[in-house]
């Protein structure tokens, strides 16, 4: 009798568990702010400390309550900024001034510029923070390099040539930064210590990579590819082991430890959802509607929300025959989207 009743909740216990596995997922927008104010966008960082969303708006940074929707704050002068990279323990954050080749350091609690570190990199655009050697690393788009700060002293000590244009990076905790390349439809991997590049791994078949992120756990990479699929690479041998399929026009991705998800942030107004059945499977669970140009996000690791941002795009007649229209914001029309489970 005792061992048919074990063998009862046994079983039980593994149905409730593979029922639990195979729940379905679905995210929605739950929540629209209009934000308004100047210039375009780029990347959003989101500080789980502060629980504040910092955005990357061309001259400033906005730094913004994304569950009240209200702006708290405002870094200026971050001339062409595209990303904000945190430095908790230091208490420092950083941006990547594109226009001015320029990193501009700032204090995490009063949000004001402590200096202002020139580069030798041309364009930088994304940026990061490695927690074990309390560098930043820079992505210089029109230089092909990275560049390298010690994030203790605010002073350049390394240059890093890459092996083509690189796009967004991620690090994984243990000294250790990964960058996509792409106009290559490659993956570099890079010794944070020692700067320099360890390894460049073809993507095929992923072509532009741009997004970047990491479980950290299992090791593995999720490149967002601009022919609509996921490049999840294993990070110790740079073998590509699933293509998931995405929306169009990724620009980011970002990986949920706790639930096992990738996002990936698409321009045509979609946001692919993958699970992580294991290291080596990966399965579409969800292509949730969001807007047209919500193609950057952030990952709010503390309610597992994703934040997105968009504004109202018209086309006006391009200036020369020949050219393409050119796109322009409305007025006003800047707005955060929060989305999350049903």
């Amino acid at each position: 009798m005792r061992k048919w009743i074990l063998a009862a909740l046994a079983m039980a216990f593994m149905c409730a568990t593979l029922a639990l596995a195979f729940a379905p997922v679905k995210y929605e927008v739950k929540q629209k702010y209009v934000l308004g104010g100047d210039g375009g966008w780029d990347y959003l960082t989101f500080d789980p400390a502060g629980k504040r969303l910092f955005i990357s708006r061309g001259t400033h940074v906005m730094v913004v309550d994304p569950y009240k929707g209200s702006s708290i704050g405002d870094i200026p002068n971050t001339t062409g900024v595209h990303g904000i990279a945190l430095a908790q323990d230091l208490g420092k954050g950083f941006t990547s001034n594109g226009r001015e080749n320029t990193v501009t350091v700032f204090d995490l609690k009063t949000l004001k510029e402590t200096t202002k570190i020139k580069i030798d990199g041309e364009n930088p655009d994304a940026i990061l923070y490695d927690p074990a050697t309390h560098r930043v690393f820079t992505f210089n788009g029109r230089s092909k390099n990275s560049t390298v700060i010690d994030a203790t002293k605010d002073t350049v000590v390394a240059t890093i040539p890459l092996d083509g244009k690189p796009e967004f990076g991620v690090s994984d905790g243990k000294g250790k930064v990964f960058v996509n390349i792409e106009d290559k439809s490659e993956l570099s991997a890079i010794d944070a210590k020692n700067a320099k590049v360890l390894n460049t791994w073809p993507l095929a078949p992923c072509e532009e990579p741009s997004g970047l992120a990491i479980d950290q756990k299992h090791r593995r990479l999720f490149s967002g590819c601009h022919n609509k699929m996921m490049a999840v690479t294993n990070a110790d041998t740079g073998k590509v082991i699933a293509t998931p399929a995405i929306g169009q026009g990724v620009d980011a991705n970002a990986f949920d430890d706790e639930q096992e998800l990738a996002f990936s942030s698409n321009g045509d107004g979609t946001l692919t959802v993958v699970h992580e059945d294991s290291p080596g499977k990966f399965s579409v669970v969800d292509n949730a509607t969001t807007e047209k140009f919500a193609r950057t996000m952030a990952l709010d690791t503390t309610n597992h929300d994703v934040y997105e941002v968009t504004a109202e795009i018209a086309e006006a007649p391009p200036a020369k025959e020949g050219e393409r229209p050119r796109r322009i914001m409305k007025p006003g029309s800047f707005t955060l989207l929060v989305v999350g489970k049903k």
